[in-house]
């Protein structure tokens, strides 16, 4: 059995549009993978099959072996399946509920996919706002008093209550001021070493790329341009698309400012 995501010939078909087609993959344990694409290029459309929000037209979705392709049978299945796979958006404002407090976000989470009781839940709060670097204050804070970079640390924090697998992390840092994203990506670096999550990052910013990513996955048109080791593809592209979004990237004050 393959440990790890292992995507498999992958289609979705719209009407006539073909959305994805024939899109593989494997993600193995605290591997670091991106998609990288246009808008329309059928980044997203993957993701929501992964995660499954859209069901397949072909192709199947494994984890560790179990096919996520199929439709979930009943609410046990379809948690379990939220906890394996848990995904960090690009805007956490819009997916954090303004009238609930950090604290809150997370209890509210611990509730549904565990047995702990009132004391452990509140350590365990405690524990996840500390590994993404937040502490009191922001526990009692509304998603409106926080900046932008805390309200992201949030939104990871809340992904990782669950234990994923894989962490799918769609533009994640594409709102954030050049600085807050060398330390979201630092501190996503950090939480990989330490749990041994699997990250999907889908994004157009190859500056991230190489700051994160293992392996790349080039998509045009739902299609799989190119693949492989980010220091391969991106240093000696073999296909003109490829070649194409590297001519795009800016050659001076790239989006991470040469941070590390």
């Amino acid at each position: 059995m393959t440990k790890g995501l292992v995507v498999d010939g992958l289609r979705k078909r719209y009407g006539k549009h073909t959305a994805v087609d024939g899109v593989s993959f494997t993600l193995p344990p605290g591997g670091s993978l991106a998609i990288v694409g246009e808008s329309g290029s059928g980044k997203t459309t993957t993701v929501r099959m992964l995660v499954g929000l859209e069901r397949p037209d072909g192709g199947t979705v494994r984890l560790d072996g179990r096919d996520r392709s199929a439709h979930a049978r009943g609410r046990a299945e379809r948690l379990a399946r939220a906890r394996s796979i848990q995904m960090v958006f690009q805007d956490p404002y819009l997916s954090l509920d303004p009238r609930v407090t950090v604290s809150g976000c997370l209890d509210e989470v611990l509730r549904l996919h565990t047995d702990l009781d009132g004391a452990a839940r509140r350590a365990r709060v405690a524990e996840l706002l500390d590994q993404v670097g937040l502490g009191a204050r922001e526990s009692a804070a509304l998603p409106r008093g926080l900046s932008g970079g805390q309200r992201q640390r949030v939104a990871i924090a809340r992904a990782l209550a669950v234990e994923p697998q894989v962490l799918i992390l769609d533009e994640a840092v594409a709102a954030l001021d050049v600085s807050i994203q060398a330390q979201i990506l630092e501190l996503l670096r950090e939480i990989r070493g330490e749990a041994g999550i699997g990250y999907l990052f889908v994004t157009h910013d190859l500056a991230v790329v190489r700051h994160i990513a293992d392996e790349v996955l080039v998509l045009r048109s739902g299609a799989v341009m190119e693949s492989g080791p980010v220091s391969k593809v991106l240093d000696t592209p073999e296909h003109p698309y490829t070649r194409l979004l590297l001519s795009s990237v800016p050659r001076r004050g790239g989006p991470l400012g040469g941070e590390r």
